[in-house]
């Protein structure tokens, strides 16, 4: 048991699970029907090459220590050490709890390691789990357009499963109000980087519990790398990895004996609370405001772990990022805008998005492209970064060496976007979502009526299936100068449903017509995709019958259109169109996605952009 006399704690010896958690006069916040295992708790999901189907291990320690104890901190380790002799992952996990004097909650981090030589092993998913009581912890928190009243587990359990198990419909729950509508939670995932804070609301007494992530540097996949928060349960998730919404690329893969360390989080559990004549929706606000003064606080400077470097031992880097696009302008340079500029292992431009064995450090620059990266972990890193408004990658050309304490203050940086020529139309905005595009309303027996009239509602279930109901027998077609993009390009390029379960694949047309045609130019088709999930892409210039022109190949596993995402990986080609290949009067680009044995197969356009030949002007 650790107290601090705002909160007592209760955890296994040696497992580390959190079996209660005592506050505000709630003898247990956690659910009392769930063995002591199953309340608060790590876990993770490995196999091994010989056994590529998930094992799932619940981690609990086999050694207890107090490395800490003094009237201001408590510090415990819960060690599993790897033991060759059991079907175990090849992992020495060392599970941290922290409690501060004066500290409503406590911190909790996690330190993976692997040794040289050891046997290779995969990870798809590492994460913290809390399962509240349902008679508590009815109201959950998200985002401040994102709150509700939540089914129960029990709810779900009568309820009617959908095409997948994660999607119910709820036909007997115990609140009336919630009978008819669908619960599914990945309905409520967010981006990396604006999921720091989320929780339960608990009425009487009125009572918070907030999952905090002070800081993204132990996650993978980026800042806008989208993940599980809270859902139905009660259960609230602190994901330090996951494949969800990028697929294969984001699992953990150790062969030929390779060693590793990484030092997953502290986050912290917030608790609060208020007196019973105040509106208990007042926590949220006060959750949000303590998740600032954590993000503030980080690096935190009370970590006992050697393998957690306080602020004086991390570095910063500095520097402005500037857009050359002479298509746009010749004269000067463009500000890069809010750009998402970010260290990240050295690869190739882009390969931040996919890589999940290092830390990364992320910031977004100002108006006038100055950023300002701090608290970056000691090591070589590459610096990369994507603007919006503008299509591709930059990757600076120099390797980033952190030493501690160092200020690494960098020239101008120049970004040159994917470009061979002037534009000649272009559909949607270039920001790497398909958010701009038009979103349906779901199918009135199908809907989470948080979403109905949000600015999210793509995340209502079913949507897939909505397209076979605008476009029943002709696909999509879109005309340049007359279609809007808002309104005539559906938000995903989806399978139509042609009864019993069966999809056929979808061809759309975009049609255009060209003044001053240049038949011995080169014209260039920027195809940019915000989503790919088993789809293959092919292009067809003005002949529908012929083999295609351009094909991705098979691509994606990010399941983005499934789990009502409106982004997962990015992906842009850049295609060459031969100008004999075009008309003078009006042309025909046919998109063809042709994997259609489910309904999820599919992608989602981030832009597409007709470019003349170099050289040329509009």
């Amino acid at each position: 048991v650790v107290s601090n006399a705002l909160l007592s704690v209760t955890l296994s010896i040696p497992g580390g699970s959190i079996v209660k958690i005592q506050y505000n006069g709630i003898e247990n916040l956690l659910e009392t029907e769930n063995e002591e295992k199953n309340r608060g708790y790590w876990d993770m999901n490995w196999s091994r090459p010989d056994h590529p189907k998930d094992f799932y291990d619940k981690i609990e320690g086999t050694s207890f220590d107090v490395v800490m104890e003094n009237a201001d901190q408590v510090e415990l380790s819960f060690k599993k050490t790897w033991n060759s002799s059991r079907d175990e992952p090849p992992l020495n996990i060392d599970k941290r709890f922290i409690m501060l004097r004066g500290c409503v909650g406590f911190y909790v981090y996690g330190i993976f390691e692997r040794l040289e030589g050891w046997p290779a092993m995969s990870i798809s998913q590492g994460r913290t789990v809390f399962k509240l009581q349902d008679k508590l912890f009815q109201y959950m928190a998200v985002s401040d357009d994102r709150q509700r009243i939540m089914p129960t587990s029990r709810d779900r359990e009568k309820g009617q499963i959908l095409d997948y198990p994660e999607a119910v419909l709820l036909t007997d729950p115990a609140n009336v109000f919630l009978r008819g509508e669908v619960d599914d939670k990945y309905q409520y995932s967010s981006d990396n980087n604006d999921g720091r804070v989320h929780g339960w609301i608990c009425s009487d007494p009125p009572t918070g519990f907030w999952t905090i992530t002070p800081s993204n540097e132990f996650k993978t996949g980026g800042p806008v790398k989208q993940d599980l928060t809270s859902h139905a349960g009660p259960i609230s998730l602190s994901m330090f990895f996951s494949t969800h919404y990028a697929g294969v690329p984001l699992i953990l893969k150790f062969r030929d004996g390779e060693p590793w360390k990484k030092v997953f989080g502290p986050v912290f559990t917030y608790l609060n609370s208020v007196p019973d004549y105040e509106d208990p929706l007042s926590l949220w606000t006060d959750a949000k405001e303590q998740m600032l003064t954590e993000t503030e606080s980080w690096p935190y400077n009370f970590p006992v772990s050697e393998d957690f470097p306080f602020a004086e031992q991390r570095g910063t880097v500095s520097g402005r990022l500037l857009v050359y696009d002479s298509y746009i302008s010749t004269e000067r340079l463009i500000t890069a805008n809010s750009a998402f500029v970010g260290l990240a292992l050295p690869g190739d431009a882009g390969s931040w998005q996919r890589e999940n064995k290092g830390y990364q450090f992320w910031t977004e620059a100002d108006v006038s492209g100055y950023f300002v990266i701090t608290g970056v972990r000691p090591g070589n890193y590459s610096l990369y970064a994507w603007v919006p408004g503008f299509i591709g990658d930059y990757k600076c050309n120099i390797t980033i060496n952190i030493l501690p304490g160092s200020e690494i203050k960098l020239r101008n940086l120049i970004y040159r976007p994917p470009r061979n020529g002037p534009t000649q139309w272009e559909i949607g905005i270039p920001d790497r979502t398909a958010v701009e595009f038009f979103v349906p309303d779901p199918n009135p027996t199908l809907m989470n009526q948080l979403y109905t009239k949000h600015a999210e509602k793509f995340r209502q279930y079913g949507l897939w299936d909505r397209y076979t109901d605008l476009y029943p027998h002709e696909d999509l077609v879109f005309t340049v100068g007359s279609s809007a993009y808002r309104t005539d390009w559906y938000f995903a390029h989806v399978n139509r449903n042609v009864g019993n379960k069966t999809y056929v694949p979808t061809t759309w047309k975009i049609l255009f017509d060209l003044t001053n045609l240049d038949v011995s130019g080169n014209y260039t088709l920027q195809l940019a995709l915000a989503s790919a999930n088993d789809a293959e892409l092919q292009v067809r210039i003005n002949d529908e019958t012929r083999p295609a022109y351009f094909t991705t190949g098979l691509i994606g596993k990010d399941n983005a259109i499934a789990r009502h995402g409106i982004h997962g990986l990015y992906w842009l080609y850049s295609v060459s169109i031969p100008g004999y290949l075009l008309l003078s009067t009006t042309n025909k680009i046919f998109l063809t996605q042709t994997r259609a044995s489910s309904p999820w197969k599919g992608i989602m356009y981030d832009y597409i952009r007709l470019e003349g030949p170099a050289g040329t002007r509009n």
